[in-house]
Protein backbone atom coordinates (compact mmCIF):
# COMPACT_ATOMS: atom_id res chain seq x y z
CA UNK A 1 0.00 0.00 0.00
CA UNK A 2 2.80 2.42 0.87
CA UNK A 3 4.54 1.62 -2.41
CA UNK A 4 1.35 2.31 -4.36
CA UNK A 5 0.83 5.61 -2.51
CA UNK A 6 4.43 6.60 -3.24
CA UNK A 7 3.91 5.96 -6.96
CA UNK A 8 0.63 7.93 -6.95
CA UNK A 9 2.33 10.79 -5.08
CA UNK A 10 5.20 10.85 -7.55
CA UNK A 11 2.87 10.88 -10.56
CA UNK A 12 0.72 13.64 -9.02
CA UNK A 13 3.78 15.74 -8.12
CA UNK A 14 5.28 15.48 -11.59
CA UNK A 15 1.92 16.30 -13.20
CA UNK A 16 1.49 19.31 -10.91
CA UNK A 17 4.96 20.64 -11.63
CA UNK A 18 4.52 20.15 -15.36
CA UNK A 19 1.13 21.85 -15.39
CA UNK A 20 2.26 24.95 -13.50
CA UNK A 21 5.64 25.25 -15.27
CA UNK A 22 4.18 27.07 -18.24
CA UNK A 23 3.69 30.72 -19.15
CA UNK A 24 -0.01 30.50 -18.42
CA UNK A 25 -1.58 31.28 -15.98
CA UNK A 26 0.49 34.47 -15.73
CA UNK A 27 2.49 35.25 -12.61
CA UNK A 28 1.01 37.54 -10.01
CA UNK A 29 1.87 41.23 -10.34
CA UNK A 30 4.38 41.88 -7.54
CA UNK A 31 3.32 43.89 -4.53
CA UNK A 32 5.52 46.87 -3.67
CA UNK A 33 7.97 46.10 -0.90
CA UNK A 34 7.79 48.23 2.25
CA UNK A 35 10.73 50.44 3.15
CA UNK A 36 9.82 51.28 6.75
CA UNK A 37 8.20 49.62 9.79
CA UNK A 38 9.81 46.26 8.96
CA UNK A 39 10.47 43.33 11.28
CA UNK A 40 12.87 40.74 9.85
CA UNK A 41 12.70 37.05 10.71
CA UNK A 42 14.95 34.23 9.55
CA UNK A 43 13.95 31.33 11.82
CA UNK A 44 10.89 29.95 13.60
CA UNK A 45 11.63 31.60 16.95
CA UNK A 46 11.96 35.00 15.32
CA UNK A 47 8.75 34.45 13.33
CA UNK A 48 6.66 33.68 16.43
CA UNK A 49 8.25 36.57 18.32
CA UNK A 50 7.52 38.94 15.45
CA UNK A 51 3.86 37.94 15.27
CA UNK A 52 3.50 38.38 19.03
CA UNK A 53 5.10 41.85 18.98
CA UNK A 54 3.93 43.25 15.64
CA UNK A 55 2.14 46.59 15.75
CA UNK A 56 -0.41 48.01 13.28
CA UNK A 57 1.10 49.07 9.94
CA UNK A 58 4.22 46.92 10.34
CA UNK A 59 5.46 44.26 7.94
CA UNK A 60 7.13 40.98 8.89
CA UNK A 61 9.57 39.96 6.16
CA UNK A 62 10.68 36.31 6.16
CA UNK A 63 14.06 35.32 4.81
CA UNK A 64 14.21 32.36 2.44
CA UNK A 65 14.07 28.93 4.05
CA UNK A 66 11.80 26.24 5.48
CA UNK A 67 10.18 27.08 8.80
CA UNK A 68 9.07 23.89 10.57
CA UNK A 69 6.21 25.15 12.65
CA UNK A 70 5.98 23.68 16.17
CA UNK A 71 2.44 24.93 16.69
CA UNK A 72 -0.37 27.09 15.32
CA UNK A 73 0.52 30.70 14.45
CA UNK A 74 -2.16 33.40 14.82
CA UNK A 75 -2.18 37.04 13.68
CA UNK A 76 -4.35 39.42 15.68
CA UNK A 77 -3.16 42.96 14.88
CA UNK A 78 -4.66 45.33 12.31
CA UNK A 79 -3.01 46.38 9.05
CA UNK A 80 0.01 44.12 9.28
CA UNK A 81 1.68 42.08 6.55
CA UNK A 82 3.46 38.73 6.57
CA UNK A 83 5.57 38.30 3.44
CA UNK A 84 8.70 36.76 2.02
CA UNK A 85 11.58 39.21 1.75
CA UNK A 86 12.54 37.89 -1.69
CA UNK A 87 9.01 37.88 -3.11
CA UNK A 88 9.52 34.25 -4.21
CA UNK A 89 6.60 32.23 -2.88
CA UNK A 90 8.47 28.95 -3.29
CA UNK A 91 11.43 30.12 -1.24
CA UNK A 92 9.66 30.70 2.10
CA UNK A 93 7.87 27.60 3.36
CA UNK A 94 5.85 27.31 6.57
CA UNK A 95 5.71 23.55 7.09
CA UNK A 96 3.27 21.98 9.56
CA UNK A 97 4.54 18.42 9.48
CA UNK A 98 6.03 18.77 12.98
CA UNK A 99 3.26 20.92 14.49
CA UNK A 100 1.36 19.75 17.56
CA UNK A 101 -1.78 21.37 16.14
CA UNK A 102 -3.97 20.64 13.13
CA UNK A 103 -4.13 24.22 11.85
CA UNK A 104 -1.24 26.25 10.50
CA UNK A 105 -1.80 30.05 10.20
CA UNK A 106 -4.83 31.85 11.64
CA UNK A 107 -6.42 35.30 11.91
CA UNK A 108 -8.49 36.60 14.82
CA UNK A 109 -9.96 40.01 15.74
CA UNK A 110 -8.08 41.86 13.02
CA UNK A 111 -8.61 43.93 9.89
CA UNK A 112 -6.40 44.82 6.95
CA UNK A 113 -3.95 41.90 7.22
CA UNK A 114 -2.01 40.79 4.13
CA UNK A 115 -0.19 37.48 3.70
CA UNK A 116 1.76 37.27 0.46
CA UNK A 117 4.49 35.40 -1.41
CA UNK A 118 4.86 32.36 0.88
CA UNK A 119 4.12 28.62 0.84
CA UNK A 120 2.18 26.85 3.57
CA UNK A 121 2.13 23.07 3.55
CA UNK A 122 1.63 19.76 5.33
CA UNK A 123 -1.10 20.26 7.90
CA UNK A 124 -3.96 17.85 8.58
CA UNK A 125 -6.84 20.33 8.96
CA UNK A 126 -6.80 24.00 7.91
CA UNK A 127 -3.99 25.91 6.24
CA UNK A 128 -5.25 29.49 6.59
CA UNK A 129 -7.89 29.64 9.35
CA UNK A 130 -10.13 32.72 9.30
CA UNK A 131 -11.67 32.86 12.78
CA UNK A 132 -14.59 34.88 11.47
CA UNK A 133 -16.59 34.31 14.66
CA UNK A 134 -14.07 36.76 16.18
CA UNK A 135 -14.38 39.56 13.58
CA UNK A 136 -11.84 39.23 10.77
CA UNK A 137 -12.19 41.82 8.00
CA UNK A 138 -10.34 43.05 4.90
CA UNK A 139 -7.93 40.11 4.73
CA UNK A 140 -5.76 39.54 1.65
CA UNK A 141 -4.08 36.23 0.81
CA UNK A 142 -1.95 36.90 -2.26
CA UNK A 143 0.40 34.82 -4.39
CA UNK A 144 0.68 32.00 -1.87
CA UNK A 145 1.12 28.25 -2.37
CA UNK A 146 -1.25 26.08 -0.32
CA UNK A 147 0.15 22.56 -0.52
CA UNK A 148 -0.94 19.27 1.07
CA UNK A 149 -3.63 20.72 3.33
CA UNK A 150 -5.94 17.84 4.19
CA UNK A 151 -9.21 19.56 5.10
CA UNK A 152 -9.34 23.16 3.81
CA UNK A 153 -6.68 25.39 2.32
CA UNK A 154 -8.65 28.43 3.54
CA UNK A 155 -11.42 28.02 6.11
CA UNK A 156 -13.87 30.66 7.36
CA UNK A 157 -16.05 29.38 10.19
CA UNK A 158 -19.69 29.61 11.29
CA UNK A 159 -20.76 32.82 13.07
CA UNK A 160 -23.19 33.12 16.02
CA UNK A 161 -26.54 34.60 15.04
CA UNK A 162 -26.65 37.38 17.62
CA UNK A 163 -23.94 39.57 16.02
CA UNK A 164 -23.60 37.93 12.63
CA UNK A 165 -24.17 40.94 10.42
CA UNK A 166 -21.66 43.03 12.34
CA UNK A 167 -18.76 40.59 12.35
CA UNK A 168 -19.31 38.47 9.23
CA UNK A 169 -16.07 38.41 7.16
CA UNK A 170 -16.16 41.22 4.60
CA UNK A 171 -13.83 42.28 1.82
CA UNK A 172 -11.62 39.19 1.77
CA UNK A 173 -9.29 38.80 -1.22
CA UNK A 174 -7.77 35.45 -2.23
CA UNK A 175 -5.81 36.01 -5.42
CA UNK A 176 -3.04 34.42 -7.53
CA UNK A 177 -2.65 31.45 -5.19
CA UNK A 178 -1.80 27.85 -6.06
CA UNK A 179 -3.71 25.13 -4.19
CA UNK A 180 -2.45 21.60 -4.84
CA UNK A 181 -1.99 18.22 -3.22
CA UNK A 182 0.44 15.42 -3.99
CA UNK A 183 -2.11 12.61 -3.82
CA UNK A 184 -5.78 11.91 -3.02
CA UNK A 185 -6.54 12.20 0.69
CA UNK A 186 -5.87 9.09 2.76
CA UNK A 187 -7.11 8.10 6.20
CA UNK A 188 -3.53 8.57 7.46
CA UNK A 189 -3.63 12.27 6.56
CA UNK A 190 -6.42 13.10 9.03
CA UNK A 191 -7.48 10.80 11.87
CA UNK A 192 -10.84 12.58 12.19
CA UNK A 193 -11.91 11.73 8.62
CA UNK A 194 -12.89 8.09 9.05
CA UNK A 195 -15.23 5.58 7.37
CA UNK A 196 -17.82 6.61 9.98
CA UNK A 197 -17.53 10.34 9.27
CA UNK A 198 -16.65 11.42 5.71
CA UNK A 199 -14.82 8.32 4.47
CA UNK A 200 -11.69 10.26 3.62
CA UNK A 201 -13.51 12.86 1.52
CA UNK A 202 -13.59 15.85 3.89
CA UNK A 203 -11.30 18.00 1.81
CA UNK A 204 -11.57 21.16 -0.29
CA UNK A 205 -9.85 24.38 -1.26
CA UNK A 206 -11.70 27.44 0.10
CA UNK A 207 -14.67 26.97 2.46
CA UNK A 208 -16.45 30.15 3.59
CA UNK A 209 -19.61 30.80 5.59
CA UNK A 210 -21.40 34.19 5.74
CA UNK A 211 -18.86 35.72 3.37
CA UNK A 212 -19.66 39.19 2.06
CA UNK A 213 -17.94 41.04 -0.77
CA UNK A 214 -15.19 38.45 -1.28
CA UNK A 215 -13.05 38.31 -4.41
CA UNK A 216 -11.59 34.92 -5.31
CA UNK A 217 -9.66 35.37 -8.53
CA UNK A 218 -6.75 34.16 -10.65
CA UNK A 219 -6.05 31.10 -8.50
CA UNK A 220 -5.05 27.60 -9.63
CA UNK A 221 -6.46 24.49 -7.93
CA UNK A 222 -4.97 21.08 -8.74
CA UNK A 223 -5.55 17.58 -7.40
CA UNK A 224 -7.84 18.53 -4.51
CA UNK A 225 -9.24 15.03 -4.22
CA UNK A 226 -10.96 12.89 -1.61
CA UNK A 227 -10.07 9.29 -1.00
CA UNK A 228 -12.91 8.06 -3.24
CA UNK A 229 -13.04 11.21 -5.40
CA UNK A 230 -16.05 12.64 -3.51
CA UNK A 231 -14.39 15.67 -1.94
CA UNK A 232 -15.74 19.20 -1.52
CA UNK A 233 -15.41 22.26 -3.72
CA UNK A 234 -12.24 24.07 -4.64
CA UNK A 235 -14.35 27.14 -3.92
CA UNK A 236 -17.27 26.41 -1.57
CA UNK A 237 -19.41 29.38 -0.51
CA UNK A 238 -22.43 28.80 1.72
CA UNK A 239 -24.56 30.01 4.65
CA UNK A 240 -25.70 33.38 3.35
CA UNK A 241 -22.66 34.31 1.32
CA UNK A 242 -23.42 37.60 -0.44
CA UNK A 243 -22.02 39.82 -3.17
CA UNK A 244 -18.96 37.70 -3.93
CA UNK A 245 -17.11 37.32 -7.23
CA UNK A 246 -15.33 34.11 -8.26
CA UNK A 247 -13.47 34.73 -11.50
CA UNK A 248 -10.52 33.76 -13.68
CA UNK A 249 -9.64 30.67 -11.66
CA UNK A 250 -8.18 27.50 -13.19
CA UNK A 251 -9.32 24.18 -11.72
CA UNK A 252 -7.71 20.91 -12.81
CA UNK A 253 -8.41 17.34 -11.67
CA UNK A 254 -10.32 18.20 -8.50
CA UNK A 255 -13.53 16.53 -7.27
CA UNK A 256 -15.77 19.62 -7.32
CA UNK A 257 -14.94 22.91 -8.99
CA UNK A 258 -17.05 25.82 -7.66
CA UNK A 259 -20.00 25.26 -5.32
CA UNK A 260 -22.50 27.96 -4.43
CA UNK A 261 -24.22 26.25 -1.52
CA UNK A 262 -24.97 22.62 -0.82
CA UNK A 263 -27.90 20.47 0.24
CA UNK A 264 -27.01 20.36 3.93
CA UNK A 265 -27.39 23.17 6.42
CA UNK A 266 -30.97 23.95 5.42
CA UNK A 267 -33.57 24.05 8.16
CA UNK A 268 -35.16 26.07 10.98
CA UNK A 269 -31.84 26.77 12.67
CA UNK A 270 -29.76 26.98 9.50
CA UNK A 271 -29.54 29.14 6.39
CA UNK A 272 -32.38 29.04 3.88
CA UNK A 273 -30.21 30.64 1.20
CA UNK A 274 -26.55 29.83 0.69
CA UNK A 275 -25.60 32.48 -1.85
CA UNK A 276 -27.08 35.85 -2.90
CA UNK A 277 -25.84 38.09 -5.72
CA UNK A 278 -22.87 35.85 -6.39
CA UNK A 279 -21.07 35.98 -9.75
CA UNK A 280 -19.10 33.02 -11.13
CA UNK A 281 -17.44 34.07 -14.38
CA UNK A 282 -14.51 33.43 -16.70
CA UNK A 283 -13.24 30.26 -15.00
CA UNK A 284 -11.54 27.24 -16.62
CA UNK A 285 -12.66 23.95 -15.03
CA UNK A 286 -11.15 20.64 -16.18
CA UNK A 287 -12.09 17.12 -15.04
CA UNK A 288 -14.19 17.46 -11.89
CA UNK A 289 -16.12 14.18 -11.54
CA UNK A 290 -18.65 15.32 -8.92
CA UNK A 291 -19.53 18.59 -10.67
CA UNK A 292 -17.78 21.49 -12.35
CA UNK A 293 -20.02 24.28 -11.03
CA UNK A 294 -22.91 23.83 -8.58
CA UNK A 295 -25.79 26.13 -7.61
CA UNK A 296 -27.80 24.90 -4.61
CA UNK A 297 -30.14 27.19 -2.61
CA UNK A 298 -29.13 30.51 -4.19
CA UNK A 299 -30.80 33.81 -5.01
CA UNK A 300 -30.04 36.24 -7.85
CA UNK A 301 -26.74 34.61 -8.77
CA UNK A 302 -24.97 34.47 -12.13
CA UNK A 303 -22.92 31.63 -13.65
CA UNK A 304 -21.61 33.17 -16.84
CA UNK A 305 -18.92 32.67 -19.48
CA UNK A 306 -17.17 29.71 -17.91
CA UNK A 307 -15.45 26.93 -19.85
CA UNK A 308 -15.76 23.41 -18.44
CA UNK A 309 -14.05 20.34 -19.94
CA UNK A 310 -14.88 16.84 -18.74
CA UNK A 311 -16.11 14.53 -21.50
CA UNK A 312 -16.03 11.47 -19.19
CA UNK A 313 -17.75 13.09 -16.22
CA UNK A 314 -19.07 10.21 -14.15
CA UNK A 315 -22.13 12.09 -12.91
CA UNK A 316 -23.00 13.68 -16.28
CA UNK A 317 -23.11 17.12 -14.72
CA UNK A 318 -20.49 19.63 -15.72
CA UNK A 319 -22.91 22.17 -14.37
CA UNK A 320 -25.46 21.20 -11.72
CA UNK A 321 -28.52 23.19 -10.59
CA UNK A 322 -30.42 21.71 -7.65
CA UNK A 323 -33.12 22.87 -5.20
CA UNK A 324 -34.22 26.51 -5.05
CA UNK A 325 -32.27 29.00 -7.13
CA UNK A 326 -34.51 32.03 -7.46
CA UNK A 327 -33.37 34.48 -10.13
CA UNK A 328 -30.41 32.34 -11.26
CA UNK A 329 -28.85 33.23 -14.62
CA UNK A 330 -26.75 30.58 -16.40
CA UNK A 331 -25.43 32.08 -19.63
CA UNK A 332 -22.65 31.86 -22.20
CA UNK A 333 -21.03 28.77 -20.68
CA UNK A 334 -19.00 26.46 -22.92
CA UNK A 335 -19.46 22.87 -21.75
CA UNK A 336 -17.28 20.25 -23.43
CA UNK A 337 -18.85 17.04 -22.19
CA UNK A 338 -22.26 15.73 -21.14
CA UNK A 339 -23.65 19.11 -20.14
CA UNK A 340 -25.98 20.12 -17.32
CA UNK A 341 -28.02 18.44 -14.65
CA UNK A 342 -31.10 20.55 -13.88
CA UNK A 343 -32.67 19.19 -10.68
CA UNK A 344 -35.08 21.95 -9.73
CA UNK A 345 -38.61 23.07 -10.45
CA UNK A 346 -37.54 26.69 -9.95
CA UNK A 347 -37.67 28.95 -12.98
CA UNK A 348 -34.08 29.75 -13.97
CA UNK A 349 -32.67 31.51 -17.01
CA UNK A 350 -30.58 29.35 -19.34
CA UNK A 351 -29.20 31.54 -22.12
CA UNK A 352 -26.68 30.86 -24.91
CA UNK A 353 -24.95 27.90 -23.26
CA UNK A 354 -23.16 25.55 -25.65
CA UNK A 355 -22.80 21.82 -25.03
CA UNK A 356 -20.79 19.41 -27.17
CA UNK A 357 -17.31 18.03 -27.87
CA UNK A 358 -14.89 20.92 -28.23
CA UNK A 359 -11.70 19.16 -27.12
CA UNK A 360 -9.94 19.84 -30.43
CA UNK A 361 -10.41 23.59 -29.95
CA UNK A 362 -8.46 23.88 -26.68
CA UNK A 363 -4.74 24.55 -26.25
CA UNK A 364 -3.97 21.73 -23.78
CA UNK A 365 -6.74 19.88 -21.94
CA UNK A 366 -4.26 17.81 -19.92
CA UNK A 367 -2.86 20.96 -18.33
CA UNK A 368 -6.26 22.63 -18.05
CA UNK A 369 -5.46 25.32 -20.61
CA UNK A 370 -8.85 25.82 -22.26
CA UNK A 371 -7.93 28.80 -24.39
CA UNK A 372 -9.22 28.50 -27.92
CA UNK A 373 -6.74 27.54 -30.64
CA UNK A 374 -9.01 28.54 -33.51
CA UNK A 375 -12.36 30.20 -34.01
CA UNK A 376 -15.59 28.23 -34.14
CA UNK A 377 -18.79 29.61 -35.62
CA UNK A 378 -20.70 28.05 -32.72
CA UNK A 379 -18.66 30.01 -30.18
CA UNK A 380 -17.48 33.27 -31.70
CA UNK A 381 -19.91 36.19 -31.26
CA UNK A 382 -22.65 33.82 -30.06
CA UNK A 383 -22.91 34.97 -26.44
CA UNK A 384 -25.41 37.38 -24.97
CA UNK A 385 -24.12 40.74 -23.77
CA UNK A 386 -24.30 41.26 -20.01
CA UNK A 387 -23.32 44.24 -17.84
CA UNK A 388 -21.28 41.92 -15.60
CA UNK A 389 -19.11 40.42 -18.37
CA UNK A 390 -16.76 43.05 -19.82
CA UNK A 391 -13.50 41.03 -19.92
CA UNK A 392 -12.34 37.42 -20.33
CA UNK A 393 -10.08 35.10 -18.33
CA UNK A 394 -7.01 37.06 -19.49
CA UNK A 395 -8.65 40.38 -18.60
CA UNK A 396 -8.85 41.07 -22.30
CA UNK A 397 -11.75 43.31 -23.21
CA UNK A 398 -14.74 41.53 -24.73
CA UNK A 399 -16.05 42.57 -28.12
CA UNK A 400 -19.46 44.16 -28.30
CA UNK A 401 -20.75 40.75 -29.37
CA UNK A 402 -19.08 38.40 -26.91
CA UNK A 403 -17.93 34.82 -27.37
CA UNK A 404 -19.23 31.85 -25.43
CA UNK A 405 -16.90 30.56 -22.72
CA UNK A 406 -14.16 32.10 -20.61
CA UNK A 407 -11.78 32.92 -23.48
CA UNK A 408 -12.54 35.70 -25.95
CA UNK A 409 -10.97 34.74 -29.27
CA UNK A 410 -8.19 37.11 -30.29
CA UNK A 411 -9.04 38.16 -33.80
Amino acid sequence: MKTNLYIITLIFSLASLEAVAQPWPPSAPPLPLPTTNIIHASNVEQLFSAVEKVKPNQTILLEDGTYYMPRYLEIGADNVSLRSASGDRKAVILDGSKSIHGELVGFRSCSGVTVADITIQNIKWNGFKINSDHNVQNLTIYNCVIHNIWQRGVKSVRIPKENREEIRPKNIRIQHCLFYNDHPKQFSNDETDTPKTFNGNYIGGIDAMYAKNWLISDNVFMNIQGRTREGRGCVFMWHHAEDCIIERNTIIDCDVGIALGNSSGIGPNQSSIHGTNMIVRNNFVTRTPESGILADHTKDCQIINNTIFDPDNRMNRLLRIIHDNQGLLVANNLLSGPGMSIETDQAIRLEHNLIGDFSQLFVDVQKGDLHLTKPSAKIIDQGMSLPSIKNDIDQQARDQQIDIGADQWKK
